[in-house]
């Protein structure tokens, strides 16, 4: 079974999303605590952050694996080595304490490993409307910083979240307002999505 997330059609036209690596946020051995029913087999659950879409997903491993939060696990189309299927998206107040707390450190890991990724955010960012911009979204940034970003990139774009700080002057750090934008996306209900794939 391959997740399929995001489905959306106009007309003919259908995008699905789709995941090919994930890491691990928890592993819970046992399945989870509350839906153990008397004399059966839990499943196995895996608590996971999709890499590229940064969805969240339930996923079931294969017998005798045991995983660790922030394990890197292949879940695409090829041969699984780890996870057997995967359950489909995973609601965040389902999340455990230990994949709440994960959450971060896999999120920070996710922007410094991927800088080009977010800082070509704020080198092509557009408007959402006529009267607000997309980099307004993000922590800490208002209209006065949006449009010292939207100049500075004129000139040059931003090669890195150093010479982004460097530039734009009196601005909180791009990479833990990006992070911190991110975590929201994933965690509570958005107007706007920059990041996060729904």
């Amino acid at each position: 079974m391959l997740l399929e997330v995001g489905k959306m059609e106009q007309g003919t036209e259908q995008r699905t999303t789709r995941e090919e690596y994930a890491i691990v946020l928890d592993f819970l051995p046992n399945g989870y605590p509350f839906e153990s029913r008397h004399g059966q087999v839990s499943t196995p659950i895996v608590q996971a952050l999709g890499k590229k879409h940064l969805i969240l997903l339930e996923l079931v491993p294969k017998k005798e694996i045991k995983l660790q939060p922030n394990d890197d696990v292949y879940i695409g189309e090829g041969k699984r080595d780890k996870i057997h299927h995967i359950n489909g998206k995973l609601s965040p107040n389902k999340l455990t304490s230990t994949a709440e707390a994960e959450l971060e450190f896999v999120v920070t890991d996710l922007v410094k490993k991927n800088e080009k990724r977010f800082l070509d955010f704020f080198n092509n960012a557009t408007p959402l409307s006529t009267r607000m911009h997309s980099i307004e979204l993000i922590p800490g940034m208002g209209k006065k910083r949006m449009w010292e970003i939207l100049e500075e990139r004129k000139a040059k774009p931003f090669e890195s979240f150093a010479d982004f700080k460097k530039r734009v002057k009196l601005l909180p750090d791009p990479e833990k307002a990006i992070i911190k934008r991110i975590i929201a996306e994933i965690t509570i209900e958005q107007k706007h999505y920059l990041f996060v794939e729904r």
